[in-house]
């Protein structure tokens, strides 16, 4: 079997159905009913254009693109932020994950920003791993508080199905 072509770029509002598509398939990841939905997205894409990545694999058919890796990213002028950082399981180990940090970093220093943060679960090994690798510090003096504003706004934790991987 040979190597599929990965290739990452800007993330655009019509790739949201594969994009949602990998999320669904990220053990341990949570995502949220209102924010993470297509106008959630939407609305932050165009508030921070050309700033999130996806990672793609056209595994031989340019015409079958898959998305394999995602980062949103965004900042509200001061500090940047990174959310639903994550390659598939079978692409992981790569570079995938550094190259489209890269790409998010680069897009936030264009704008000035210097100071980023992310949210990684305790229970994400890999991740935290993945972060420290990196040389990001984990931040032991703070506490991180929220709160949803709409109801309807449900956290779900995703149980992938291991099959059915579009």
């Amino acid at each position: 079997m040979t190597k599929p072509n990965i290739h990452i770029r800007a993330m655009r509002s019509d790739d949201y159905d594969k994009v949602q598509d990998l999320w669904q398939h990220i053990e341990g990841f949570y995502i949220r009913s209102v924010d993470d939905s297509r106008e959630g997205i939407e609305r932050f894409l165009a508030r921070n254009p050309n700033m999130s990545v996806v990672a793609l694999t056209d595994e031989g058919d340019k015409n079958d693109e898959k998305i394999i890796g995602s980062v949103l990213c965004g900042h509200d002028g001061r500090y940047g932020s990174l959310y639903h950082v994550c390659v598939h399981e079978d692409f992981r180990k790569n570079g995938i994950g550094r190259a489209m940090v890269e790409f998010a970093l680069n897009a936030l220093k264009r704008e000035s920003i210097s100071t980023i943060s992310l949210i990684a679960f305790s229970t994400n090994k890999e991740g935290n791993a993945f972060w420290k690798g990196l040389g990001w510090d984990i931040r032991q003096n703070v506490n991180r508080y929220e709160l949803s504003q709409n109801p309807a706004n449900i956290s779900t934790k995703i149980t992938p199905n291991k099959s059915n991987f579009k």
